[in-house]
């Protein structure tokens, strides 16, 4: 019965999906993307697998796809003469990464209805599948089991409310049973898929740790951001939104120009940002009008409206404040830590994220609830450098010691491609 209801309210979905596109553009790019995919498939993916295996690796979203990165990469280094197909649902991962060269063929991956899970399934006939943290698709799962896929699902982590350790969770159950095997960061996740039966699971940890040690290893020189900061501290602030300004903004006023910041939204509008930047006392410009050629030195706040700069902005700073976690949950905090910067983010939605609580404990990393919490601890670490320092050394021991994930999934999948 809820297999019913559960293609039932696929279909419903996909639907209204692209009922609300016209009045959403997230929505619309997405059904956009994915209009006639199906049939381009048919007409030219086998030609350009040319009888390669295919590796099928499906992200999320942008997060995802860098958190599977590490793995894409050490596939294609182990397997370069097979054919790596990337998939997302978002558009805020499609549109971004559409033209990552280390897959073969990227699109949109069409709704979870049983006639297309059949045949895009048919089509790419894929020797091994990664589905990166969760995106347990039902229809997909089932039929890559038919097709006889090895499945692996890696950097996913379970808790105890989750609906398959439900009593009523027995079809999310059944969808976690197609997989060959699940790499999870830690032994609690282990022990939870464990008392559903679920024994083929083993503690890889989170292979962002290794994408995040990468980024800093090739970091990018931005000159104009070194003459933005000058001498002054810095503190960058990633992947912000509005809840999150509500509370940065009165902080940084207070501090009455005692450093600077680099903002970086996690979304861009234009409204919004012209909006913080009337309530910002000091000085503010637009990365793009650096980029056009005006001079930043002297300038108190650097917005920046563009998506991609943020991980190589994190090796000017000093103290990185996160965003999202006074809303939805908590962005990447690893980006920040690995270079060394003390972090902090709002106590609302970060529980979920395993670094954030293991950051908070080995005093790396703080929770605010408002304004004036925030602002002691910006005001600690401008005022005495070496406790930010003391914090961000922390910070990149964490990380320095959550690496190797990439390696431990690559053994299990040498061992399944024989």
């Amino acid at each position: 019965m809820v297999e019913i209801i559960y293609q039932v309210a696929i279909q419903v979905f996909a639907f209204l999906f692209r009922f609300v596109a016209p009045f959403n553009h997230k929505l619309k790019l997405g059904v956009e993307g994915r209009k006639g995919l199906l049939d381009r498939l048919r007409a030219s993916f086998k030609a350009q697998a040319a009888g390669r295996p295919v590796a099928w690796f499906h992200a999320a979203s942008l997060g995802e796809f860098e958190q599977g990165r590490p793995v894409m990469e050490a596939y294609r280094n182990a397997y370069p003469g097979h054919f790596i197909l990337l998939t997302f649902f978002s558009p805020s991962g499609y549109e971004i990464r559409k033209d990552y060269a280390g897959a073969d063929f990227i699109c949109y991956l069409p709704i979870d209805t049983p006639g297309n899970a059949r045949e895009f399934v048919e089509v790419i006939n894929p020797r091994i599948a990664f589905f990166i943290k969760y995106e347990f698709w039902f229809n997909y799962l089932r039929e890559l089991r038919k097709n006889g896929s090895y499945i692996l699902s890696f950097s996913s982590i379970f808790r105890p409310g989750q609906i398959f350790f439900k009593f009523y969770g027995s079809f999310f159950r059944k969808k976690l049973g197609y997989f060959d095997h699940f790499f999870v960061q830690n032994q609690a996740s282990v022990s939870l898929l464990a008392s559903i039966g679920i024994t083929s699971a083993s503690v890889a940890g989170d292979t962002r740790f290794d994408r995040v040690r990468a980024i800093a290893s090739n970091a990018r020189e931005l000159p104009e951001i070194g003459r933005f900061k000058g001498a002054k501290q810095c503190l960058i602030a990633g992947s912000v939104w509005d809840a999150d300004m509500q509370v940065l903004i009165p902080s940084l006023n207070a501090l009455n120009g005692k450093l600077k910041a680099i903002i970086a939204p996690h979304e861009i509008k234009a409204e919004e940002i012209a909006g913080w930047r009337s309530k910002l006392n000091g000085r503010s410009i637009l990365y793009s009008d650096v980029a056009a050629g005006q001079d930043p030195e002297g300038f108190d706040y650097l917005i920046i409206n563009n998506i991609g700069m943020l991980s190589s902005l994190y090796r000017y700073g000093d103290m990185a404040y996160i965003g999202g976690s006074f809303g939805a949950g908590l962005h990447n905090i690893l980006e920040a830590a690995t270079f060394g910067l003390p972090v902090v983010f709002g106590n609302k939605s970060y529980h979920r994220f395993q670094e954030a609580v293991d950051l908070i404990e080995k005093g790396g990393a703080f929770a605010v609830a408002d304004e004036s919490q925030l602002l002691e601890i910006i005001t600690i670490w401008a005022s005495n450098p070496a406790e930010a320092r003391n914090a961000g050394n922390v910070s990149a021991e964490y990380v320095k010691s959550g690496t190797g994930a990439t390696d431990l999934i690559m053994l299990k999948v040498r061992e399944a491609m024989g």
